[in-house]
């Protein structure tokens, strides 16, 4: 049962959740500082908070009370966002991919890529499906005409030369 269990937590998934929910919320608050000190007041520089401190454009809504926007909140949740999946992705997400990835070769998994034909195999499949459909379709056998020619021509052999 305890086996079990270290093996579910020690799966990955489980481990990136947690520690994504912790540093986030811990870095958040790093960011959100970052942010208030830096880029509310470069904001600032540029529209003039209002009454309730709010930095950002004013427009003038349809019943003539003026409408801001606060572009410092947006901004403040953007970088925020960028910054907590920065460090969580590069602290976190890589180091427990190469770790997987040591585990794995540990292990002497190895992941086959699957080879994909090649034209010319592609092109070989095709010609032996069309004749198998001719032959199935017709019940008597037919002269060959000169349009199936290249279709039952194998792709090593030269094409035969035309007679008088």
């Amino acid at each position: 049962m305890i086996k079990g269990f270290r093996d579910f937590i020690m799966r990955g998934n489980v481990i990136d959740l947690a520690v994504a929910v912790v540093i986030g919320g811990a870095f958040t608050a790093v960011v959100n500082a970052i942010v208030s000190s830096i880029i509310n007041p470069l904001v600032e520089l540029f529209y003039q908070p209002n009454e309730e401190g709010i930095a950002g454009p004013t427009l003038t809504g349809i019943y003539g009370q003026p409408v801001p926007f606060p572009l410092g909140g947006l901004i403040t949740a953007i970088i925020s966002f960028f910054a907590v999946a920065l460090v969580v992705y590069f602290v976190f997400v890589v180091p427990m991919n190469k770790w997987k990835e040591r585990q794995a070769a540990k292990a002497g998994v190895v992941e086959e890529t699957a080879k994909l034909p090649t034209e010319q195999e592609l092109l070989i499949q095709i010609r032996d499906l069309l004749e198998k459909n001719n032959a199935a379709s017709s019940t008597s056998p037919a002269p060959a005409a000169a349009t199936d020619a290249p279709l039952r021509r194998s792709q090593n052999t030269p094409p035969a030369a035309p007679s008088a």
